[in-house]
């Protein structure tokens, strides 16, 4: 079961519903450049999809990761850029797309956005999630950090941050229809490398307020433009 607007989920949780039986799209299935750290620790995105989806299609541009999960025994893998998606050889033939924490990688969002409607029909559901701008374990870890504000706890491919207001709107100028939009909790994955105590301020502080949590999560559909 979907769970309520604006409620506080776990991203992998989320996404493992929405494509239980559903043909699947995987944008940047490879989680590059972590792909066999992922595969070793059992938290690749890609593999969780696959245990429940109907079918499922991954596409990335890392030719290593992509290597990767063919020794893995994915097959239906496509090399394309995710930035150029109009000239990707795929069809709208998906029920469920997926852009998990992609967004904030790249250059240019807007044609990143416009290139996936080519992949949709109007009852596929895009779900795109990313961090959070307003986390505030990660503004409690940059206050501790120093040196002038310049150590950020960010990853270093990372070129912008979103939040509920700036994802809606993005999305709305690119002509999609929000349908569903959440807060995600710091995930099982993440919370055994971190210090214990920015665990204990991500829970006290999702505790009183969702908006506060590591990231977001957009469901949506293409509209006619």
């Amino acid at each position: 079961m979907i769970p309520d607007d604006l409620s506080l989920v776990q991203r992998v949780d989320l996404i493992r519903e929405v494509c239980r039986g559903q043909r699947v799209l995987h944008l940047g299935c490879t989680n590059a450049p972590y792909t066999e750290e992922s595969i070793r620790n059992g938290t690749l995105l890609h593999e969780v999809i696959a245990d429940v989806a109907g079918s499922l299609t991954g596409l990335d541009s890392d030719d290593d990761g992509l290597v990767a999960l063919q020794r893995e025994g994915f097959d239906d893998l496509v090399n394309g850029d995710l930035t150029d998606l109009d000239n990707v050889d795929l069809e709208p033939r998906f029920d469920v797309i997926i852009a998990g924490e992609i967004i904030e990688h790249l250059n240019d969002p807007g044609r990143f956005l416009s290139g996936i409607r080519r992949l949709m029909n109007p009852s596929t559901d895009l779900v795109i999630t990313t961090v959070n701008a307003y986390c505030a374990m990660r503004f409690f870890q940059y206050g501790l950090r120093g040196k002038g504000g310049v150590n950020e706890p960010v990853h270093p491919d990372h070129v912008a941050y979103y939040s509920y207001s700036t994802l809606r709107l993005l999305l709305k100028r690119h002509n999609f229809q929000l349908r569903s939009f959440f807060f995600y909790d710091l995930g099982v994955e993440h919370r055994p490398t971190n210090r214990a105590i920015v665990n204990l301020i991500n829970d006290i502080c999702v505790k009183f307020s969702s908006q506060w949590a590591d990231g977001l999560v957009a469901i949506c559909r293409k509209v006619d433009n």
